[in-house]
């Protein structure tokens, strides 16, 4: 045992010294079970030293969040459950000190930022955990004005923090940990809610925290084509509850999550595996000049939408006080078409929606559905069969005990018959069970639910924020023919997303955003492969040196080579 872990909890005890050789985090043996079910997490046993970082992957609701919650010392004192073996943070066992007594040690940034939130404007944020610790105003007010500049935040700094959007608030929730200069930083899908060129941002400032200032940072994120290259080693957590910890390599020649770079490389059998674009370009060679040579290799163009106009928004702004969020927006969304809807954080995306889907606020303009209907004074069950919305925090639609309730209640309401729900659900993320509370799920599967929610209803406009959050690629390929499934049904679907390679995936058009107005749309092909920050994976490989790629997915190269 350390000499820290024998200290009693309530002393006083230093930060891990600078000449110490001991791990920042160390799990031996550590099996994780709840209630009465099969362990979440069996037997796993991992050391991580300073300056690491630590990519934590697997399917949806594979135990992921379970394993950060162990290393912040959350399970079990904050989480319920039985943890066996021990846990030790800076030489600390958690089994003695609870999170309260490892918050100068430890710093978390969650799912849903809006959790953590505990003040009310921006720079009272970032000044909380400083305040705690009991850190001087000087100290605290330097380390406030070098994370606003890190992050990008400076002109947020007398910002409600409620006003914010998704990707701001992730952004504060993550300085708010960084003031701290904690040893190690637990993050649970720190760009799930940036667009491309934030979230690049946010990981080179954790590269730099590790390799220059010898923090420790673990990560688990679904979006791995992000962040793959940027980490020392992977944990992979399988579907019996075991983790498989070894090098980015290693790990993603069999991992049954992985990012479209490491599925082409997979299926087009390159060695070594290629982690990143550049590798692929460089190992991809023959199968640009193969793609590029053959004129029936190149898929079809966009689908030409010309189905009946379902939603007309005309001149559409919203204004809140000292801010123009959306300024005079024209938009027409028709039948059989899916738009994806992108952006920087804090374009307006989110407030468009819910103008568009009548119980968010609009300043301005006109919004009508197919019969010259308003859906801002239409009725909420009526609403619900013309615009659909799944919100950027799932949580918000999910008020029930149990899951099964949710699922039940989303049947009667749809009018469809029982178990419609279920169905979808299980195509999205298989494996929820009626019997659990919404609190209890991860934010992936809670999203999931709430999709389904509003999928059962099948709305003729479904609109969705971020709808990936928390889907491993398995849920959002299930998700996407989900879309799809509809909008060949003939419904319009809009989908806010910074995540490209969803996309790709499914969108026929892209409306881009900047500063609350529209600056450009067309085909998603057109769109996303001329972007310098959109553009997927695979595009960015089968690019030529001057021409756009006509390829977005790896689905697009299969077929272009397989048909030959």
């Amino acid at each position: 045992m350390s000499e820290h872990s024998r200290v009693a909890p309530d002393a006083a005890v230093p930060i891990r010294p600078p000449w110490s050789t001991e791990p920042v985090v160390e799990m031996k043996h550590v099996t994780i079970s709840y209630a009465q079910s099969a362990p979440v997490l069996r037997d796993v046993n991992l050391s991580l030293e300073e300056g690491e970082i630590l990519l934590v992957v697997g399917r949806t609701g594979s135990g992921k969040s379970t394993l950060l919650n162990a290393m912040t010392g959350a399970m079990p004192h904050s989480t319920g459950g039985t943890l066996a073996g021990h846990v030790t943070i800076v030489g600390r066992d958690t089994r003695n000190f609870p999170p309260r007594l490892l918050a100068d040690a430890v710093g978390t940034v969650g799912q849903d930022p809006r959790a953590t939130f505990v003040t009310d404007t921006v720079e009272e944020e970032l000044a909380y955990g400083m305040e705690q610790i009991g850190l001087p105003p000087a100290v605290m007010r330097r380390r406030v004005e070098k994370i606003m500049d890190l992050l990008g935040i400076a002109e947020l700094r007398d910002l409600p923090l409620r006003t914010l959007s998704g990707g701001e608030q992730q952004r504060v929730a993550m300085g708010a940990v960084l003031t701290s200069n904690p040893a190690l930083i637990v993050m649970d899908e720190p760009t799930s809610a940036l667009d491309p060129n934030a979230a690049d941002n946010v990981l080179s400032i954790i590269q730099h925290l590790a390799h220059e200032m010898g923090t420790t940072v673990v990560l688990a994120e679904h979006r791995i084509e992000r962040v793959l290259q940027y980490v020392d080693r992977v944990a992979h957590v399988d579907a019996t509850g075991a983790v498989h910890v070894g090098s980015p390599a290693e790990i993603m020649q069999y991992a049954e999550v992985a990012p479209p770079v490491v599925e082409l490389g997979r299926w087009a059998d390159w060695s070594p595996l290629p982690l990143s674009v550049r590798d692929a370009r460089r190992a991809g060679v023959s199968l640009r000049r193969q793609l590029h040579t053959a004129a029936d290799s190149r898929p079809e163009p966009g689908r030409e939408t010309t189905g009946e106009v379902l939603l007309n928004a005309h001149s559409v702004s919203v204004e809140f006080p000292g801010i123009r969020a959306v300024h005079n927006v024209d938009l027409q969304l028709r039948a059989g078409e899916v738009t994806a809807l992108m952006g920087r954080n804090g374009c307006g995306k989110s407030t468009l929606l819910w103008a568009l889907q009548g119980t968010g606020k609009r300043t301005a303009g006109i919004v009508q559905v197919r019969g010259g209907v308003d859906p801002s004074t239409a009725k909420p069950a009526q609403r619900r069969q013309q615009v659909g919305l799944v919100p950027q925090f799932p949580s918000d639609l999910l008020y029930r005990a149990m899951i099964g309730e949710e699922l039940q209640v989303s049947d009667q309401e749809a009018g469809v018959p029982e178990g419609s729900t279920r169905e979808i659900l299980q195509r999205i993320a298989p494996g929820i069970t009626h019997d659990i509370h919404p609190g209890d799920l991860s934010e992936g599967q809670r999203l999931s639910v709430a999709l389904a929610i509003q999928l059962a209803a099948q709305p003729r406009v479904l609109l969705c924020d971020e709808p990936t959050r928390g889907l491993d690629y398995k849920g959002k390929e299930a998700l996407a023919a989900s879309v799809k499934h509809l909008r060949d049904l003939g419904h319009a679907v809009v989908i806010a997303t910074h995540d490209v390679e969803f996309a790709a995936l499914c969108a026929d058009r892209v409306v881009e955003m900047a500063r609350g107005e529209i600056v450009a749309q067309g085909p998603a092909r057109e769109i996303l492969a001329s972007s310098l920050a959109y553009a997927p994976q695979v595009a960015k490989v089968t690019a030529g040196l001057h021409h756009d790629s006509q390829w977005l997915t790896v689905s697009d190269v299969r077929k272009a080579l397989e048909t030959r």
